[in-house]
């Protein structure tokens, strides 16, 4: 599903809210982890700017978590 201007920019603006609070914006594999969330929320249609950020949020939460447990 090919994704419109305005739901990429979504996606870049969620990400960026979702890993504001990490140092330097999180590194790079925590950062490609939320965004794969991000990408296939929006493929599922879900393309409202308040609710990507939610799911930046708990796809963030989650790869901590899994981090701290490895």
């Amino acid at each position: 599903m090919e994704l419109d201007a305005r739901t990429m920019t979504f996606l870049d603006l969620a990400l960026e809210e979702a890993c504001r609070e990490l140092p330097h914006g999180g590194d790079h594999a925590l950062r490609k982890k939320v965004a794969q969330k991000l990408l296939q929320s929006a493929r599922e249609g879900n393309n409202a700017l308040n609710d990507l950020v939610t799911v930046g949020r708990i796809a963030l939460s989650q790869a901590t978590n899994s981090r701290k447990s490895a």
